[in-house]
């Protein structure tokens, strides 16, 4: 039995909350069992100097975890005067995910900032961060279309991410901080509505794996991902989005 009595294929309870933060194009309170994560979008009128005059947009993000997201007061990087190479390699995820699902020359010479900040931690916040800030962009999107600052949506395709693993010995899906801490395998994929991949990140915590297992959780994962999707879906459309 896990921790939080689930079946081994079974997600944590999703709930998505639009518009949570009245100030932003875009935001997003999402909640995947107790990880709570705030994804809010911020429209930008100019791009990285490497983009400049290339007629086209950027879209990329940054992530923190608030002091008290964990059991413990963890200090805020702010105030340690560097950032950690864990919220690095997580802001630099969350961004080449989100860019592979975005025309970047419909978004014309503008940076799309899109913000993840963690308000409570129980594994999967990368995760959770990536399906939330999905809506969250779909959002800061559809102002910009009605605010006439693009033509037409410049997204291609659903997008979400979600954690598998082997844990005793057993493949399971959205893997809740107990289960992470003890994995003997810890994944988090990223894929679009259509199915295609983005990103594999794939680890033996101790013995190596065979590709066995790793084909078990690349099936795990892409279930999951068809469910977190298809909540998008629902959502979206019911706001007349669509691409």
């Amino acid at each position: 039995m896990r921790p939080d009595g689930r079946k081994n294929d079974q997600m944590r309870e999703v709930k998505i909350q639009q518009n949570f933060v009245d100030t932003a194009e875009g935001s997003v309170l999402i909640s995947m069992g107790k990880t709570r994560v705030i994804c809010t979008a911020s429209i930008e009128e100019r791009v990285p100097p490497f983009l400049k005059d290339q007629k086209k947009g950027w879209v990329t993000a940054e992530y923190s975890m608030l002091p008290r997201s964990t059991k413990t007061r963890s200090a805020r990087e702010s105030a340690t005067g560097r950032i950690s190479g864990r919220t690095h390699e997580i802001q630099r995820l969350i961004g080449r995910a989100l860019r592979s699902v975005v025309d970047l020359t419909a978004i014309g010479e503008r940076t799309i900032w899109i913000d993840c900040d963690v308000l409570q931690a129980d594994g999967g916040t990368r995760t959770a961060a990536i399906t939330g800030a999905f809506i969250c962009l779909a959002d800061a999107l559809k102002y910009a279309l009605r605010n006439g600052l693009i033509e037409k949506t410049p997204l291609k395709d659903y997008l979400a991410a979600v954690s598998v693993g082997v844990v005793k010995g057993e493949p399971v899906i959205d893997l809740c901080y107990t289960e992470d801490y003890a994995a003997e395998v810890d994944m988090n994929i990223v894929m679009t509505g259509s199915g295609k991949y983005v990103e594999v990140q794939g680890t033996a915590e101790g013995a190596p794996f065979s590709r066995e297992t790793l084909d078990v959780l690349l099936k795990l994962a892409e279930e999951g991902i068809h469910h977190l999707t298809g909540i998008q879906k629902k959502i979206l459309e019911e706001q007349k989005v669509s691409f």
